[in-house]
This record gives structure tokens, C-alpha cells and sequence, in this order.
């Protein structure tokens, strides 16, 4: 079947970027969210840890320094390998710390495949990694 819009077949190499863009948008949210939560956390009791104060501003800057690699495209496989696992951490922890977690669990599973597609695509146009 031909294609019916064959002249933006030449825009390809754009698709990854959009995508990081996204992921990155995502993860700002969840850095704001986590950020203005950070009191609601720090009350909240983990298994091992128990009530610390500090997990509230590292998830929020975690997530702040992953976002702004995938905005710039700064290597953005290895923040693609990070982001990934955070999402499984948060597929397996959304229920039981929805303070900690913004996201529902569909999203977090399209989150981890945004980031698997990043890994194996790269980081597209407009970024510091070069294609090789």
C-alpha cells in the first residue's frame, strides 16, 4: 500500500525527538508533583527506611535531572536505561504510595515503552548525542 503522505517520510528523523519530548514533559510533572508532596512523604512510613525527609527533594531532582536529559538530548540512552527502571519501580509501588507516585499503572507501562523506543532509537534531532 503506498503511503498517503510520503513527503513526511523525510521528517523521520524528528519522531524520536518528539517522544523525548514527551517523556521529558512527563517527568517534570512528576518532579512538580513530588516536589509539592514532599511534606505528604515525608509522613508517609516505607518498609526499611521508615519516615525520612530527604526521599521527597532526591525523587523530585532525580526526576528534574532526567527530564531536562531527554529535553536537551544529553545522553539520552542512559536516562532512557534510568527512566526506564524508575517506571517498573513505579508500576510495582503506584498503589501502595500514591503520595510518592503520581501516575496510574497504564501510564507508567507506556512510560517504560516510550523509554525502551528512546534506548533503541536514540535521541533523534536536536540533541547533543551523535547519531552514529
Amino acid at each position: 500500500m503506498l503511503n498517503p503522505f510520503p513527503e513526511l517520510l523525510d521528517l523521520r528523523f524528528f519522531a524520536p525527538t518528539l517522544i523525548r519530548l514527551a517523556a521529558a514533559g512527563v517527568l517534570l510533572f512528576v518532579a512538580y508533583y513530588t516536589w509539592k508532596r514532599r511534606k505528604q512523604i515525608a509522613e508517609t512510613g516505607f518498609p526499611i527506611i521508615g519516615k525520612v525527609t530527604w526521599l521527597a527533594p532526591v525523587s523530585a531532582i532525580f526526576h528534574a535531572v532526567l527530564a531536562f536529559m531527554l529535553g536537551a538530548g544529553y545522553y539520552t540512552q542512559i536516562a532512557a536505561i534510568l527512566g526506564g527502571l524508575g517506571a517498573v519501580k513505579s508500576f510495582f509501588l503506584a498503589k501502595r504510595y500514591p503520595a510518592l507516585i503520581p501516575l496510574s499503572r497504564p501510564a507508567t507501562v507506556l512510560l517504560f515503552f516510550i523509554f525502551l523506543s528512546l534506548l533503541i532509537s536514540g535521541a533523534g534531532a536536536l540533541a547533543f548525542d551523535l547519531p552514529l
